[in-house]
């Protein structure tokens, strides 16, 4: 049966699949191409998906959930600071829960049957089980967002054939993958989210050179904004009407927002819960100057992308508009604005995210019909957002996978004890651009056991980090003499959101003089802390070896080592650990010589030489 290709988004949901060469959208919901992603539980018992459930809403509002996507990989406490949480959110251990009552699901849960509504349709459009599929996630979706879209599909009953970014299936879906080169930006501004990718194509490969967003930034935010303007304009307090007639108000903005995109003028009309009918008419004009702000946000996110991409707006040779929010003529003239040229918006922005995941789901598809008319693949090689790494002595990051690194990707370094006679190494995974730990995010805890007990800096332990084509991490560690190995797939409790990233990012710019600085610092407290343990170790074994003066002055520098390890200053540390080193030479030298004494006592030079003799044999 044939795989098919699902947006799976904040505000309406999609499904589609190639025939005879070409990706359709197969109709949903009464014969609509756009499945409103609203999930009710009814008292009954049954749950109402889509078209139903919305319009149900205002009547229901405690037991139906909207904009469920934006949820996913979050906690509870993360949902309070986005500015989107309500009563009904829970956290019940790892798991956030949307309390209805009698049922608690969760967001994975929700998504699902959002998901199984997209799969009953087009089993029945196609004649048959849908079992394979693609879905599309934002490009900013983290390690958990991306588990829980994949966990969500699973529960559909659908195998998720790949998780491809949505700014590069609308990339497909305009055919850009049939040039030869070129640099094009992806502008999705949908219901709940916005990304922006700049990819650049050669030979039918996609590498995206840079992604940036705003995951709590979309059409649903321009309703907000209207509808509180509109409490205003009505003369009611917010914390004076209900939920249920704010549910009603916000689907009055929505419905204003629409007509505006196609005509000059709209007319508002709601009536409240003590029956008084409030009548307003909103120019265009009027409506952009109320939404411009939440517009303006998007700007931050293309200026950084651009950066990071290194190159500048005239140097595209294209820009592509996606997502429901880009029909309004007001984003359509921001967009050639900033970008400086008229965007592409040939095809319905609802639907070219679900187009051109049907294309890439038909040509993993063992029967694809587009492998077999353009004979081959198209390529995505998508980025890392931010850096991947391990947790080093003395609290710094060792960076392995570097933001902006092409995926899927596979790194490996190798580490070494740092104790004599260690048998167990920590394995501490962080994601970030700061030098030191306290400053980065925590991903992910293991420990690899049972190495062999060895003088520090002897044992190899290899580390390998991969990151699969749905960004996917896994972690593993492998003591080489052994090959014994341990390893983790990330998948922490909760993601990162847009913002962090970007906070995240800043951070690394503003901090990174001083950054630089206590890395240095940490790595010369590190070399410090083992040049001691060394020294006291060896003054414990031998310090008969030692004369008086000699033990002064060492005791000394021990002292101000010490103490300089306390301080901010690498180059005091550096010096003195240095200067440890050259006063001990002469105590060194001694217990090497000691060494080889007992290493040679009662040793016969006749046996001595029996052994040269057997290895001069050997080398013959």
């Amino acid at each position: 049966m044939k795989a098919v290709g699902i947006d799976l988004g904040t505000t309406n949901s999609l499904v589609a699949f190639v025939q005879n060469g070409h990706a359709q959208i197969i109709d949903v919901d009464g014969g609509k191409s756009t499945l409103p992603s609203a999930v009710q539980y009814r008292e009954e018992g049954d749950i109402l998906v889509g078209r139903a459930a919305r319009d149900a809403a205002a009547d229901a509002v405690s037991r139906t959930i909207l904009s469920v996507k934006r949820l996913l990989g979050r906690t509870a406490e993360e949902t309070q600071k986005l500015g989107f949480g309500d009563a009904r959110i829970k956290q019940d251990g790892a798991l956030l829960r949307i309390d209805l009552g009698q049922q608690q699901p969760t967001p994975v849960e929700v998504s699902a049957e959002i998901l199984k509504e997209l799969k009953r349709y087009a089993s029945d459009a196609l004649g048959g089980e849908i079992s394979k599929a693609v879905i599309t996630v934002p490009a900013y979706f983290d390690d958990t967002q991306r588990q829980a879209t994949r966990q969500a599909g699973r529960l559909a009953g659908l195998e998720v054939l790949r998780l491809v970014n949505e700014p590069t299936a609308a990339a497909l879906a305009y055919g850009l993958d049939k040039r030869t080169e070129g640099r094009f930006a992806i502008f999705d501004l949908g219901g709940g989210t916005f990304d922006i990718s700049i990819l650049h194509l050669v030979d039918g490969v996609f590498e995206v050179l840079s992604t940036g967003g705003d995951s709590q930034l979309g059409g649903d935010d321009f309703d907000s904004s209207f509808a509180k303007v509109l409490l205003d304009r009505f003369s009611l307090a917010e914390t004076a009407v209900s939920q249920a007639f704010k549910q009603r108000l916000l689907m009055v903005a929505e419905a204003a927002k629409i007509e505006l995109t196609t005509h000059f003028e709209a007319q508002v009309e709601i009536e409240d819960e003590t029956g008084t009918e409030h009548c307003l008419t909103i120019s265009r004009a009027q409506y952009e100057a109320i939404v411009e702000p939440t517009l303006r946000r998007v700007i931050p996110p293309c200026q950084r992308a651009f950066r990071d991409a290194g190159i500048r707006p005239e140097q595209l040779d294209g820009v592509v508009l996606v997502g429901g929010s880009t029909r309004s003529p007001f984003v359509h003239r921001f967009v050639a604005d900033l970008f400086e040229r008229q965007p592409l918006s040939d095809i319905d922005p609802d639907e070219v995210v679900a187009l051109g995941a049907a294309s890439q789901a038909d040509l993993l598809s063992a029967e694809s019909e587009l492998r077999l008319i353009d004979g081959g693949d198209v390529l995505l090689l998508d980025v890392t957002p931010l850096s991947v790494g391990l947790e080093m002595m003395g609290g710094l990051v060792e960076k392995v996978i570097p933001r902006c690194s092409q995926i899927p990707a596979s790194r490996s370094q190798e580490f070494t004890t740092y104790q004599d006679g260690q048998t167990a190494m920590d394995i501490h995974v962080l994601q970030g651009e700061r030098e030191l730990v306290a400053d980065c995010r925590s991903l992910a805890r293991f420990q690899l056991r049972g190495i062999p007990p060895k003088p520090a800096g002897v044992a190899r332990i290899r580390v390998n980090f991969q990151i699969d084509a749905d960004s996917i991490l896994t972690v593993s560690a492998e003591e080489l003499s052994t090959g014994i190995q341990q390893q983790v797939i990330v998948q922490p409790s909760h993601g990162l959101t847009d913002e962090q990233i970007e906070d995240m990012l800043q951070a690394s710019l503003d901090h990174a003089e001083a950054d630089v600085n206590a890395r240095f610092l940490r790595t010369a407290v590190v070399e410090a802390e083992r040049a001691l343990l060394a020294m006291k170790a060896a003054i414990r074994a031998d310090k008969d070896l030692l004369t008086e003066d000699e033990a002064d002055v060492i005791a000394g520098v021990i002292s101000d080592l010490e103490q300089a390890m306390h301080g901010t200053d690498h180059r005091l540390v550096q010096d003195l650990t240095d200067m440890l080193d050259k006063v001990s030479s002469g105590f060194a030298h001694r217990r090497m010589e000691r060494a080889l004494q007992v290493g040679l006592k009662d040793v016969s030079i006749d046996h001595l030489e029996q052994e040269l003799e057997t290895e001069e044999q050997g080398e013959e």
